[in-house]
């Protein structure tokens, strides 16, 4: 809804948190593929995801019209019971919708049939429970399910819409979502010396607050004939809550978020030219706090804060303008710059307990990127694009003063000389459109500068240190010296008959860092993947069977210092994997549909 979610926390990959957002009231989503800085700021290397929930609507009748949906949904594979109501009143200049979506979710079952050389991958062979004052590992009575998973979450949207004339509007967007506690099950799969390493391991409840204002304003009859601001608060929390098997030191760390964000866009049209320009700032203060707390004894003592654990404070400021020439009927040339400073203070308020040689990490960053694009296309059928693009990402407070551990024996610590990353992006996309067959793709090379990688470190002149009582190794995020990623994307569409179509997709994605003569993988690449889909839909029903799979990620493809974490995969890496899904929809009447979905049917 034009407010930032990236924050000065979020890290680069597997990120949960997307889940705050109600997918239940959303209008749209968008994906801008590729670095999209000039627009969109730091952090947007390569892409953007948008996402718009409905706004309310005013009646088109001459009284007030209120109307309604409503939504259950039932998924046995992860125990998913979900119930969703917004209701809709709208007047003639005002209109107001209110959403609310409670879901639980419960354990997941994964498939039972594995490939004949992995028969046991994946498999939770334990579950953990406590009974008095001593943890026991039992035998888990379907090792198909992993337990713990299970959370429970609730999400109130509530928009007031206000239209005094037809080119303009404003909107109040208030939005509430928070969960239970949620199970961070990978980490409660570890095993050390035939024995669980932890008893606990979640997320406390994650809590996302946001109001925003909106006003849009078109057709306008100065320079400008679009006007758009947005201004936003938001407040956010997360927490992590571990205890290892048959301790009773139990650690709690709690970051708090607040977020004042502005934005303002305007567009201008003259004749074959649009200039779209905007200013956009976001401030974030960051509160890190940490206690450890024995449960038998309820003693309190501290502990290292996941960040530092003094007054932290970043911010993004920005100008940028992006124009569109249209050339002629079939060639139209883009181009845009942006401007963008970044500002982090953070303080290290105690430096006791980890010895760091620092008590402070300040930056301020400056840079430049922008976009070069020219579109070539015919009136009916045919689509080609050459894109140039720059990105860039400075530090936020996670890359730069988080202190934890991503797996046993493996501790990250801050590295205060960590620059921005920069990626150089060059894309050719096409597209072919027919009455039966249609297919496209795309083909991309991005080269990074000074990428962020976390790779093996010192503190205080150490390679490991002793760290929640193991030692453990020194790894630490980095400016690496040169690194790549590139790819392609295939799609295809064929009309089988009417109303009947044959559709498929396929990706394939690689990247690697170098860093004094040696070679590595990048993290977060994925493997191969794609989607083929045969797919009937009329007026009153609808029905598609469709195939997911991915290629293997061989164990090579993985980086050994990142976030890829083999620990979780077999010995020659991920497997491949297909799956088979079938599903159907049809209209009971004129206000009620349903729609059955079996996934996985080969288990």
């Amino acid at each position: 809804d034009g407010v930032r979610m990236n924050n000065a926390i979020y890290r680069s990959g597997h990120l949960q948190n997307v889940i705050t957002v109600d997918n239940m009231i959303l209008d749209r989503l968008e994906v801008l593929y590729g670095p999209s800085s000039t627009l969109y700021g730091s952090d947007a290397l390569g892409g953007v995801v948008n996402m718009y929930t409905k706004n309310p609507v005013l009646s088109t009748i001459n009284k007030m019209n209120v109307s309604s949906n409503a939504v259950v949904r039932y998924a046995t594979a992860t125990e998913e019971a979900r119930a969703h109501v917004d209701f809709n009143i709208g007047g003639e200049k005002w209109a107001s919708l209110t959403s609310v979506t409670y879901g639980s979710f419960g354990d997941i079952t994964q498939g039972a049939r594995r490939q004949s050389s992995y028969q046991t991958f994946g498999l939770k062979n334990f579950i953990v429970q406590r009974y008095g004052s001593t943890d026991s590992a039992f035998a888990n009575p379907n090792p198909n399910k992993q337990s713990p998973s299970d959370y429970k979450q609730v999400d109130v949207t509530q928009k007031f819409l206000f239209q005094p004339k037809e080119n303009i509007q404003h909107i109040l967007n208030i939005q509430y979502s928070n969960s239970s506690d949620v199970q961070r099950y990978d980490r409660l799969t570890e095993v050390a010396a035939n024995a669980p390493v932890f008893a606990e391991w979640y997320y406390g409840p994650q809590l996302r607050n946001m109001i925003a204002y909106n006003f849009s304003a078109n057709k306008l009859a100065g320079f400008f004939r679009e006007i758009k601001l947005t201004a936003n608060y938001q407040d956010i929390e997360e927490s992590r809550i571990t205890r290892r098997f048959k301790n009773n030191n139990k650690d709690y760390r709690w970051e708090r978020v607040n977020i004042f964000g502005f934005n303002a866009d305007a567009k201008h049209y003259n004749g074959k030219n649009e200039l779209h320009v905007g200013v956009e700032t976001s401030t974030n203060y960051v509160r890190s706090t940490a206690e450890r707390v024995n449960i038998v004894t309820g003693t309190l003592s501290r502990i290292a804060t996941r960040y530092s654990d003094g007054p932290t404070k970043m911010s993004y400021n920005a100008a940028y303008a992006q124009h569109t020439l249209k050339i002629n009927d079939r060639w139209i040339l883009n181009d845009g710059l942006r401007f963008s400073f970044v500002k982090l203070d953070a303080r290290f308020a105690d430096t006791t307990l980890m010895h760091f040689p620092f008590n402070k990490a300040i930056q301020n960053n400056v840079a430049v990127t922008g976009n070069l694009g020219l579109v070539y296309a015919t009136p009916k059928n045919f689509r080609l694009a050459f894109v140039l693009s720059s990105g860039f990402r400075s530090p936020n407070v996670d890359d730069l003063t988080k202190v934890f551990d991503t797996r046993t024996g493996y501790v990250v610590v801050p590295n205060t000389d960590l620059k921005p990353e920069y990626t150089y992006n060059a894309e050719i996309n096409f597209n072919q459109y027919g009455e039966k067959f249609s297919f496209g793709g795309s083909v991309f090379y991005t080269w990074l500068k000074n990428a962020i990688v976390v790779d093996k470190f010192q503190l205080n002149g150490q390679d490991s240190i002793i760290y929640q009582n193991i030692k453990s190794g020194v790894f630490a995020p980095q400016n690496k010296a040169k690194a790549y990623i590139a790819g392609f994307s295939l799609n295809a569409a064929f009309a089988i008959a009417k109303n009947t179509s044959l559709d498929a997709v396929f990706t394939y994605t690689k990247g690697k860092y170098t860093n004094a003569g040696v070679t590595v993988p990048l993290d977060h690449v994925p493997p191969t993947y794609g989607r083929v889909a045969l797919k009937h839909d009329n007026k009153i029903w609808l029905a598609e069977f469709y195939t997911l799979f991915n290629g293997w990620k061989l164990i090579a493809d993985y980086n050994p210092n990142g976030e890829d974490n083999g620990q979780y995969a077999t010995i020659d890496g991920m497997p491949s994997w297909v799956t088979l899904n079938i599903r159907g929809a049809v209209k009971v009447g004129k206000n009620l549909s349903a729609q059955v979905l079996v996934e996985n049917l080969l288990d």
